[in-house]
């Protein structure tokens, strides 16, 4: 499916999954596009007099700049995780005030990890509570960046996606794993955690214990489909929970991920097991043992209907493409 919308859009951070497929999107559905990137885009990001000039009667501005969060939380890369979103999310504000003709819609990503760690019950927008800690501080200033400045004629919404499933993405190591015997649930656990990482809140604190974490995600057709219908709804502003309404925990999902692909079995992942994984491959435990539990109630109450509301059709077409 392909936007049906005209006008100029205008895509930051158009390198990533979800950025080259929205570019592509609007490309095929016949719409100008303009991407900003770091390198292989229309435009660099620091490029101030063109940016200016592409957000200039532009009819949607999508921001999805920002470095992975798929790496070690060092200082360093913490430091260039907030510098990536905030400095890029300014640029695009800055270029939208100074705009004769700024753009409808500015939709921004966030992230549904802004809400804390949830077993007990569903986090929605008006009922969801906040969490805490690196991820969460990094979600919260990233949004407080979007909607800074005064910008009265462009609409704005943060996009606080869901775990992205379509063609590559978080779906092929996923993949490798499953058909290496090891697609079972992944179990929390005790684990040492230094004063350090405490005080940093990049440590992940014990929580479900048997793979039930909750795992919300959204299939990326769904994402594109969700910014089209922004766009002809005019009430709709502010955060937005793009994600699924069929949530499912870990166990299910890792289930559901085997059957698929035909797998029989699929080993369970203790947390020290982990631990060690995460470190060697230079990751976080916590994007595996977080409990997501996010529902979209604003998307629901505006009418929107999802093309994929269920997980196994989601993953079926995510992995024939792939």
């Amino acid at each position: 499916m392909t936007s049906e919308h005209t006008g100029r859009v205008v895509v930051g951070g158009a390198g990533g999954f979800m950025g080259s497929y929205l570019a592509r999107r609007y490309r095929e559905s016949g719409r100008e596009v303009v991407t900003i990137g770091r390198a292989g885009a229309d435009l660099s990001w620091g490029d101030a007099i063109g940016i200016a000039a592409a957000v200039d009667g532009a009819a949607l501005v999508v921001g999805l700049a920002g470095k992975s969060v798929n790496c070690r939380y060092t200082a360093p890369n913490r430091a260039e995780i907030f510098r990536s979103r905030l400095e890029t999310t300014a640029e695009l504000s800055a270029a939208i005030a100074a705009a004769n003709t700024p753009p409808a819609l500015w939709v921004n990503s966030s992230t549904a990890t802004i809400y804390r760690h949830a077993e007990d019950r569903a986090m929605t927008e008006s009922h969801g509570d906040i969490g805490t800690g690196f991820s969460v501080e990094v979600a919260k200033a990233w949004e407080k960046a979007l909607f800074a400045d005064p910008l009265p004629s462009t609409r704005r919404i943060a996009l606080r996606s869901a775990i992205v499933l379509g063609q590559g993405g978080v779906l092929g190591p996923i993949r490798t794993l499953t058909r290496f015997g090891l697609g079972g649930p992944q179990h929390d656990g005790r684990w040492p955690v230094s004063r350090a990482r405490k005080a940093a809140g990049t440590a992940h604190l014990r929580g479900a214990a048997r793979g039930q974490q909750r795992f919300s995600w959204i299939h990326i057709e769904d994402v594109g489909r969700i910014i089209d219908f922004a766009e002809a709804t005019p009430t709709l502003s502010g955060p937005i929970n793009a994600s699924a309404p069929n949530p499912v925990d870990n166990r299910t999902f890792m289930a559901t991920v085997r059957r698929v692909l035909g797998v029989n079995f699929g080993l369970p992942t203790p947390r020290w097991m982990l631990e060690i994984g995460a470190s060697l491959i230079r990751t976080e435990t916590e994007l595996v043992l977080k409990s997501r539990w996010v529902l979209p109630e604003k998307l629901q109450q505006a009418g929107f209907t999802f093309q994929f509301s269920d997980l196994e059709p989601a993953l079926r077409e995510s992995f024939d493409r792939g």
